[in-house]
C-alpha cells in the first residue's frame, strides 16, 4: 500500500438519489442544479475524482454536464461516462480533449459498452465495437493519424488539432464480468472497474484479469466501485442501511432494476447472486446486499464505523484495488460524512 489510492464519489446524473431506496424525491431527482451541487461538495470535501455515469433513458445527459461544471473546478478530476453505441470516435475524441482543455488536464473517461438507443446487439458484437472504439479513440487522443478498417468503422484520417492538456489519451476505466467484457478490458482500458463481491471472488477476478492483460502485453489497474453507509458506531450504521430500505416496496424495487439498460448483464447477475447469498443482508462483515433491491448495478454497501470501513478498504487496497468509486444516500450527506469520518485517514490522490 506505499502508493496512495484514488478516492471517487458519484454524482446522480442518472435519477439515482434517494432518502428511502425506491422512493423518487422531486428535490433529489437528476437535475443540472441537484448533480451541480453534489460534484461542488465533493471538490469542498477533498475526494479526488467524482463519476458521472451515463443512461439514455435516465437522468441529463453526461457529455453536457461535465462541459457545464468543468469551469467551475479548481481540483477535482471528472470520470465521464461515455456509451459507445451513442458516440462517432472521431467527435468524441474533440468532445473529450475539450473538457480535459477546460478541467486543466483532469478529465478520465468511463467506457460503457452500450447499445444504441432502440438497437439489440449480440454481447460479441457490442463488445468488438467498444474495443475498435477504445483502439480509434486512444490513437487520436495520443495525436497519431489513423488508418482503421473495422467492423464498426472504416477511417482514414488525421488527429483533430484540439489535444488534451498532456498529449495524450486520458485514462479509460472499463467494467464488465462476462468473458467478451474482460477480454475488451485486457485489450484496451487502463482501470478496470469491479462492482462489490466477497474478497475471494475480487481475488478471483483481478487473477483473471491481470493474466488476460499479460496475454496482450499488457498491465491493468484496479477499481472498486461500491456504496457506503459511515456512521461513529457500528450499531448507527446498520440503522441507517435499515432506514434506506423501511419504505421500499419490493414490486417497485423490481421494477427500477429492471428498467435499467443492463439488467440482464454478467455484473447485475452476480450482484443478484450475491444478494441471495446473505444471511441478515450480510454476505461478508460489512459488506451489506440490501441497496441490490432497489437498483440495478452495484447492489452492495460497506457499513460499519470509521474503524471498519478503513479497515475494508485497506483489505481492497491489499488485494491490488488503486481507485475507489464510492456513493450513499442520499448523496450529498454520505459525502459529507464519509469526508468527515473516513477521508481524512486515507492516503489518497488522483490516478
Amino acid at each position: 500500500m506505499s502508493n496512495p489510492c484514488e478516492v471517487s464519489w458519484f454524482s446522480a446524473l442518472c435519477d439515482d438519489d434517494y432518502e428511502f431506496l425506491g422512493v423518487p424525491d422531486e428535490r433529489l431527482q437528476s437535475s443540472w442544479e441537484h448533480c451541480r451541487d453534489i460534484v461542488l461538495q465533493a471538490e469542498s470535501a477533498g475526494f479526488d475524482n467524482i463519476l458521472l455515469p451515463s443512461g439514455y433513458n435516465l437522468g441529463i445527459d453526461t457529455t453536457a454536464f461535465a462541459a457545464g461544471i468543468a469551469p467551475m473546478l479548481r481540483r477535482l478530476a471528472l470520470l465521464m461516462a461515455v456509451r459507445i453505441g451513442e458516440s462517432w470516435p472521431p467527435q468524441l475524441a474533440r468532445q473529450i480533449a475539450t473538457i480535459d482543455r477546460m478541467l486543466g488536464g483532469r478529465l478520465k473517461v468511463n467506457i460503457i459498452s452500450s447499445e444504441m438507443p432502440g438497437e439489440t446487439l449480440g454481447s460479441r458484437e457490442r463488445y468488438a465495437r467498444t474495443s475498435e472504439a477504445m483502439t480509434i479513440l486512444r490513437s487520436l487522443l495520443n495525436g497519431e493519424s489513423i488508418d482503421h478498417d473495422g467492423e464498426f468503422w472504416k477511417l482514414k484520417l488525421d488527429p483533430p488539432r484540439i489535444r488534451t492538456v498532456s498529449g495524450k489519451a486520458p485514462l479509460f476505466y472499463f467494467g464488465g464480468l462476462s468473458p467478451d467484457a474482460r477480454e475488451t478490458a485486457a485489450k484496451g482500458c487502463d482501470v478496470y472497474l469491479m462492482w462489490p463481491g466477497t474478497q475471494g471472488e475480487i481475488a478471483a477476478i483481478i487473477a483473471d484479469m491481470k493474466e488476460r492483460a499479460e496475454r496482450h502485453g499488457r498491465t491493468l489497474r484496479f477499481g472498486y466501485r461500491v456504496h457506503v453507509v459511515v456512521r461513529e458506531t457500528e450499531q448507527e450504521a446498520r440503522a441507517a442501511a435499515d432506514r434506506l430500505l423501511s419504505k421500499l416496496d419490493l414490486a417497485q424495487g423490481a421494477a427500477i432494476r429492471a428498467k435499467s439498460l443492463d439488467s440482464q448483464s454478467a455484473g447485475v447477475q452476480a450482484q443478484a447472486a450475491l444478494r441471495e447469498r446473505a444471511v441478515d443482508g450480510y454476505v461478508e462483515d460489512n459488506l451489506w446486499t440490501g441497496i441490490g433491491q432497489a437498483r440495478s448495478g452495484c447492489g452492495a454497501a460497506i457499513v460499519g464505523d470509521p474503524d471498519q470501513v478503513l479497515a475494508k478498504i485497506a483489505m481492497y487496497r491489499e488485494m491490488g484495488i488503486d481507485a475507489f468509486i464510492l456513493s450513499g444516500y442520499p448523496h450529498a450527506a454520505e459525502a459529507d460524512l464519509f469526508a468527515r469520518h473516513v477521508l481524512p485517514a486515507l492516503d489518497h490522490a488522483p490516478l
